[in-house]
């Protein structure tokens, strides 16, 4: 094993931190996109980029108002189309039936963005149960529910998933135990969904979007008097998850900190993920 330690190494490293193809605005012209969250913050931006690059778009949140405002704004920039549906992720049947109906609205389904989050206030933890099952549930169980929903559809145009998740799904931090714990199990659930999709010969790419301290109203306001550090700004993070996602990366990194990558990347955990794979019973798999 130590024989070979090295170059698996070099090759993983390499594959990890290099990409044959550059991203081009015209990868999107006529793609059909969902975007979640989409009523602020990131969400907003990146339906807004998408837009000028002559995407549609179906947008969800929370708030119908907001929603209203950026389709009206998609539009303006160049949007193919732009629809939303307004509601809840704490509701799985909503988060199932808006894949549906978004899938109507666009006619199938090229890439799906999944970059809601339930309120999270920044405290030590005590005995808060409810606040864990709830970040638990729209955090982590409703991204499984869509991405499930929005799977054969994506089998179909050979689509993107993008999770964005976050620095606090790669390393401990104090004060958001809850909020951490979910976005680990982004990590946990959809980088074993990668594994999978490449063993059974599934075409559809998963990219898990680690996002560092981002200066969207709803963060700057969170972190007011607890985070010293400056925010990175939310419209370019909204451009890298995108130009990730359309180069079907396994792993986009985005902050402020350019040794966050290495440091978090973690190449031995991919080195014992790929020699794992050895151990496994091919057959299996081709069965599937």
């Amino acid at each position: 094993m130590k024989k070979y330690l090295l170059p698996v190494l070099v090759l993983c490293l390499g594959y990890y931190y290099s990409t044959n193809e550059e991203f081009r605005p015209e990868m999107l012209q006529g793609k059909k996109v969902i975007v979640t969250g989409a009523s602020k913050g990131i969400g907003r931006e990146m339906a807004y980029h998408l837009s000028k690059m002559g995407a549609h778009v179906v947008l969800t949140a929370r708030s119908e108002e907001g929603l209203q405002k950026v389709v009206s704004r998609c539009l303006e920039l160049g949007a193919a189309s732009a629809h939303y549906i307004a509601g809840t992720m704490e509701d799985m049947a909503f988060a199932e039936r808006f894949v549906v109906e978004a899938g109507k609205l666009l006619g199938g389904l090229d890439m799906l963005i999944l970059n809601h989050i339930t309120q999270t206030t920044m405290s030590l933890f005590h005995d808060d149960i409810h606040s864990v099952r709830r970040s638990m549930e729209v955090n982590f169980l409703s991204y499984v529910v869509l991405s499930t929903a929005a799977l054969p559809m994506l089998k179909q145009s050979n689509g993107s998933i993008a999770i964005i998740s976050s620095m606090a799904g790669k390393m401990t931090q104090p004060l958001i135990a809850s909020y951490s714990a979910s976005k680990f199990a982004l990590d946990g659930f959809f980088s074993t969904i990668r594994k999978e999709h490449l063993m059974t010969k599934v075409n559809v790419s998963i990219t898990l979007c680690v996002l560092g301290f981002i200066d969207t109203e709803t963060a700057l306001k969170e972190t007011s008097g607890i985070i010293l550090s400056q925010a990175a700004p939310k419209e370019e993070c909204a451009l890298e998850i995108i130009k990730g996602t359309v180069l079907r990366k396994d792993e986009v990194y985005y902050d402020k900190s350019s040794w966050t990558p290495l440091l978090l990347g973690n190449p031995g955990r991919r080195i014992m993920e790929f020699l794992s794979l050895r151990s496994y019973n091919r057959d299996l798999f081709v069965s599937n």
